[in-house]
């Protein structure tokens, strides 16, 4: 398996078909639907065409897309972290998704900078974006802290999001 990073708490690694039931989990939770989409993902099965479609494909496209975020003492998953490359954005960007209970403990922020530097570095990336909706406040304060800069707005999916911006130094 493709460990992307690893920090003190986490590991951060590429997706396999075996973490679909997880995937079911954490794409089902209220704020997964409210916050990023609804991606009508409701069994393994549906999980499985959406890591073959999704991770896997970008990995093989890009070599990189969305990892799974796990605890490295129990290998635990917690949540998802990387960077995708969208059609509608110019550049790659970051996305990240937790299950609600390891929310606001700084897992998301320490996964997102390691995940940023590393795939950054490795796919000499220059430039990332990311994207959240205006009153998603938690994602918004962890894109200024991990140090994007707030580009804008901008319409994607059919709702007004912040666009921010990270470049290498």
């Amino acid at each position: 398996m493709t460990v992307v990073c690893e920090t003190e708490r986490l590991i951060v690694r590429h997706f396999a078909l075996s973490d679909a039931p997880f995937i079911v989990r954490l794409l089902n939770q209220d704020s997964f639907i409210r916050y990023i989409a609804d991606k009508n993902v409701r069994t393994e099965e549906d999980a499985i065409n959406y890591l073959t479609q999704g991770p896997l494909a970008s990995y093989a496209q890009y070599g990189f897309g969305l990892n799974l975020v796990m605890f490295k003492e129990c290998q635990t998953p917690i949540g998802m972290c990387g960077v995708l490359k969208r059609d509608e954005l110019e550049y790659p960007d970051l996305g990240y998704a937790f299950l609600d209970e390891f929310a606001g403990k700084g897992y998301a922020s320490e996964a997102a900078a390691n995940t940023l530097t590393s795939t950054m570095t490795q796919c000499e990336l220059e430039t990332v974006l990311a994207v959240t909706l205006l009153n998603n406040a938690r994602s918004n304060k962890l894109l200024d802290t991990v140090g994007f800069s707030l580009q804008g707005t901008i319409e994607l999916y059919g709702s007004l999001n912040n666009l921010y911006q990270y470049q290498t130094r």
